[in-house]
């Protein structure tokens, strides 16, 4: 199965941009890895994507290695500032892998399901900032328990 240079560039063009849009997200809200790097990491899971299809046989691998291969970027976009402390970057880290979800997709030429995807990320990115939704953010929860916890049982 061979694609034309004009359709690989429009795939890769939307990966591009769609990478490029949660990215922004990240980078207005404050966080480390921001649009290039998701713009980048998306983009380049859709070109090892497309370089796959003429060899169907290694195509699993070649996006299972995308994964691994962007599990350790993850790695590093985690921090810990102490082996005590809570590691930040979680979400982001999961939000740079989840994207090549979209990159493969798109490579593929699955460019509703590659759009569609990326807007569920950014959905979830966003859940937290939009009114009335912010109560279901656990970590408020999870604060108010341990607010309760540390009250002292009444006589």
């Amino acid at each position: 199965m061979s694609v034309g240079n004009g359709e690989a560039l429009g795939r890769l063009a939307l990966a591009a941009a769609l990478g490029f849009g949660v990215g922004w997200e990240r980078q207005a809200r404050g966080h480390r890895a921001g649009d290039r790097t998701f713009a980048l990491v998306c983009l380049g899971a859709a070109a090892f994507t497309l370089a796959a299809i003429p060899f169907p046989a290694d195509a699993g691998k070649v996006i299972a290695g995308i994964v691994t291969g962007v599990g350790f970027l993850g790695a590093g976009l985690v921090a810990r500032p102490r082996a005590d402390a809570e590691p930040h970057g979680l979400t982001t880290a999961g939000a740079v892998w989840s994207m090549v979800a979209v990159g493969v997709l798109a490579g593929i030429g699955r460019l509703l399901l590659a759009a569609v995807t990326a807007l569920a990320i950014l959905v979830v990115l966003e859940l937290r900032y939009v009114p009335g939704l912010g109560r279901l953010d656990a970590r408020r929860h999870a604060a108010r328990l341990r607010q309760d916890d540390d009250t002292p049982p009444p006589p």
